[in-house]
């Protein structure tokens, strides 16, 4: 063995440098931490590195003895502060793991230049054990691991009876219920491994990520052989099913500075055409006139024009047609409703001004990119009924909330919903404007034709986290689900999920109707609502009364000047809530130790009293945060089994308010950063909860499946989704398929076969999965990742099933594409 004088030497000089960085790190923050009331151990390790480290470079074995006891010993803290669960572990040994191979490695050299007798083979053996138990943690990475394990693999799958096949793809959601379910098998689970691809089309409409938020969400419709998508910047394409190839395509010409997407059409056929009845009665020839408005900001300023004439670029789709049998709806980003005829992709004539509703009317100024269309419109019997999205936080005052009907044929205006005004039921009278800065149903609305009744997910009132200018009404309406009726818009019954809210937990997802089964033969009309605070919701859809479980819980209670504040908020306690625990230090996560040392921080810097948390002047958590939990992509169901499927993501917030003199000319941050909430005495900052590498601070998964028994209430299996192949520390690919469970965002597909397919992780991948137990069971790599939801249809010129899904960009990744992808099973020979 080499001597005291070895040219190894240098070795041991290196591994103690190692060594004094991650000690002087983790021991000088670690003192910092223990100051804040947190963990000492990183103050201990920290000195126990330091210490080993000097050691060994003195060449004394004792040092090597000194890091076996303190890395024995960390085994033991790390079981001890997070359990057995593997990620938690990975992040606080994994690193410490390495180190100690490496002392193992490094004893013989230091018996050697102590000048004792230095034997290999006990050292070299416990590298090795050491070296395989770290290959195993890191092969661990890869393998996908329940979160909740299904208690039984055999849930029945029934066939699709012979005529009850679906035959066309309708509705944003399928149906107007938002059930995402198929009734279509030829795709199943024996067979879903041959998926290949059948054809690709492009739109020629790439979302550029260059900070305009422009992205790809959508899920096309399938209307005999026509498959129809819209893109980001409101053009519509119609692609034959078969083939992908363009049949024809319609410009808009809309343009907006922000916010660009479109994530779905309506589509309405006339009675003559597919034998329907009408399910709601035609609009008025003019509008009636309205009483005074009820709040005192209704009337704040002057109306625009009351016409339905467009104020933006003509669109660019050819002539006008004549006659539209069959329609689509496009919402556009610059708040205008088009209608245009399916067969040809012309305007059609008969609908507003050339095919043009502007939905700018009644509503006050609308500076650009203050208000748009990115949600599907929803047709309801012989109304087409549109919201809108209204920017968040620049102002009081903003763009009104207004939910709006239109005669399907003419465009005329049915009834208005002004959340601000109950009088107000068509146009508001002359020289005033619909309510200023209520409420409004961005997501996709749903809609029940036995009941008559539309159900609106509603936001909250702007700004999202400062609501002592707020009005009753305002209080009354936010982050609520309203029963309007279908032919006059009237409220039949609200149920709210947020009191007051102060932290953007307005309803974003569209709700799920679904006829529970009772037990004795029948049913019960239930409506299912998932929240931004990890909280699903079941109701009566007729009464609005909670199926499962509601309590009123007391929550704390904030201190900032002119604000209130609920003193309970509603906690859904008889279905599950996913990804909302309150958080406690040993939660805090990091790819190393020192990175979750500066998560531990962070987090004792900040207060956190649950999901709930109120904003304050001070640093606080929230968690979720604004953006969930659960999202626009909504559910899918197994309705033939009762499972509903949820995918959310895990991120929060840090979050303060900034007195108004603080708050800087021009700060208008979107989603992050500083937003000014003119017209309140405070801004508001929010920053993404993320380690220095910007990976989430708390535990992973980020992202999960869940699948939900509806009868029971019962989470029956959940499971992480989600890689960072495409993504990584710092913005930098990992090029690796660990099972971390990233943030989800998109819609899923349930099929009648037993098959969820969903698309909106971070990496670039289309996946299949067994609705029996969650396990992937098929995955398809994609150009560009996507945010869209799957869909399915069975071709009625060949009877082959296609599953279909627009690819145009993951929300992290600069990566963007125009893809509309077909799979198929191939053909038998």
């Amino acid at each position: 063995m080499p001597t005291t004088n070895s040219k190894w030497t240098w070795l041991l000089w290196l591994l103690s440098a190692l060594m004094v960085v991650i000690g002087l790190t983790l021991g000088i923050g670690g003192a910092y931490l223990a100051t804040l009331g947190g963990s000492v151990y990183f103050l201990l390790m920290g000195l126990a590195l330091i210490v080993s480290a000097v050691l060994i470079f003195k060449g004394k074995p004792s040092g090597a003895w000194l890091y076996a006891v303190a890395f024995v010993l960390s085994i033991i803290w790390a079981v001890w502060d997070a359990g057995f669960t593997f990620w938690p572990l990975f992040s606080r040994l994994f690193t410490f793991g390495v180190l100690a191979f490496l002392v193992a490695l490094a004893y013989p050299l230091l018996k050697a230049r102590a000048g004792l007798v230095a034997r290999k083979g006990p050292s070299f053996s416990l590298a090795a054990v050491l070296a395989v138990a770290l290959i195993a943690a890191f092969g661990n990475t890869f393998v996908p691991t329940p979160i909740i394990s299904a208690d039984n693999d055999q849930v029945p799958v029934k066939p699709v009876d012979k005529g009850a096949e679906q035959k066309n793809w309708e509705n944003w959601g399928n149906t107007t219920a938002g059930d995402r379910f198929a009734a279509l098998d030829q795709i199943n689970k024996t067979n879903v491994d041959k998926l290949q691809v059948a054809w690709i089309a492009h739109t020629g409409d790439i979302p550029q990520s260059n900070g305009s938020g422009a992205e790809d969400q959508n899920t096309p419709l399938q209307i005999g052989d026509k498959l129809f998508v819209c893109t980001a910047y409101s053009k519509v394409i119609a692609l034959n099913v078969d083939d992908g190839k363009k049949l024809w395509s319609y410009d808009s010409n809309s343009t907006a500075p922000n916010w660009q997407r479109c994530r779905g059409l309506g589509y309405y056929e006339n009675s003559s055409v597919n034998g329907a009845a009408p399910q709601a009665p035609a609009a008025q020839p003019a509008a009636t006139p309205a009483a005074e408005p009820a709040t005192p900001n209704a009337a704040s300023e002057a109306a625009a024009p009351a016409t339905n004439a467009p104020q933006t670029p003509a669109a660019t789709g050819g002539t006008v047609s004549a006659t539209c049998e069959r329609r689509l709806f496009l919402p556009t980003i610059d708040a205008r409703l088009i209608a245009i005829n399916a067969d040809t992709g012309k305007p059609c004539a008969d609908f507003g001004d050339n095919g043009v509703v502007d939905l700018k009317v009644g509503m006050g100024e609308v500076k650009p990119g203050y208000y748009q269309q990115t949600s599907t419109p929803l047709v309801a019997g012989n109304v087409v009924v549109v919201g809108g999205r209204v920017a968040d936080n620049f102002s009081t005052g903003e763009p009104p909330g207004v939910v709006r009907a239109f005669d399907v044929h003419t465009g005329a205006l049915v009834w208005a919903w002004d959340p601000g005004n109950p009088n107000i039921t068509k146009l508001p009278p002359e020289g005033q404007t619909y309510t200023r800065g209520t409420p409004n149903v961005w997501s996709a609305m749903s809609y029940d034709p036995k009941l008559g009744l539309i159900y609106m997910p509603t936001g909250n009132a702007t700004p999202d986290f400062f609501g002592g200018t707020r009005t009753e009404l305002d209080d009354k309406y936010s982050s609520s689900v309203v029963a309007v009726d279908v032919a006059t818009g009237k409220v039949r019954w609200t149920f709210q999920t947020t009191h007051h809210d102060l932290w953007d937990f307005d309803l974003p997802s569209q709700p799920l109707l679904y006829d529970l089964p009772d037990g004795k033969g029948g049913s019960m009309p239930v409506l299912v609502q998932t929240s931004k605070q990890g909280m699903i919701f079941m109701l009566n859809r007729e009464t609005g009364q909670p199926v499962a479980k509601v309590e009123n819980r007391e929550v704390p209670q904030g201190n900032v000047p002119g604000e209130r504040y609920s003193k309970t908020q509603p906690f859904s306690v008889g279905m599950p809530n996913i990804g909302n625990q309150t958080l406690k230090e040993s939660d805090m996560w990091g790819a190393t130790p020192m990175d979750q040392l500066l998560c531990r921080i962070e987090f004792k810097g900040m207060r956190h009293e649950g999901v709930y948390t109120p904003p304050g002047l001070d640093r606080s958590l929230q968690f979720p945060g604004s953006l969930g939990g659960m999202n626009w992509g909504s559910v899918s169901v197994d309705p033939n089994n009762a499972i509903m499927f949820v995918n959310d993501m895990r991120l929060g917030l840090a979050n303060y308010m900034v007195p108004r003199a603080q708050v800087p000319t021009g700060a208008s941050g979107i989603e992050m950063g500083l937003v000014p909430m003119d017209g309140t005495p405070y801004g508001a900052v929010r920053e993404r909860f993320l380690s220095p590498l910007g990976i989430p601070c708390q535990k992973p998964p980020f992202g999960t499946m869940s699948a939900v028994n509806l009868k029971t209430g019962k989470i029956v299996w959940q499971v992480p989704v989600g890689t960072v192949k495409d993504t990584g520390p710092l913005g930098i690919k990992m090029r690796m398929p660990m099972e971390v469970g990233m943030p989800t965002l998109g819609a899923s597909l349930s099929t009648q076969s037993g098959l969820l397919f969903f698309a909106g992780t971070q990496d670039f991948y289309l996946r299949a999965f067994d609705t029996a137990n969650g396990k992937e069971i098929w995955k398809s790599r994609l150009p560009v990742g996507s945010q869209s939801g799957p869909m399915t249809y069975v071709s009625p010129k060949t009877g082959k099933q296609y599953i279909i899904i627009s690819a145009g960009g993951a929300r992290q990744s600069a990566e963007r594409g125009d893809y509309v992808i077909a799979y198929a099973l191939p053909d038998e020979k």
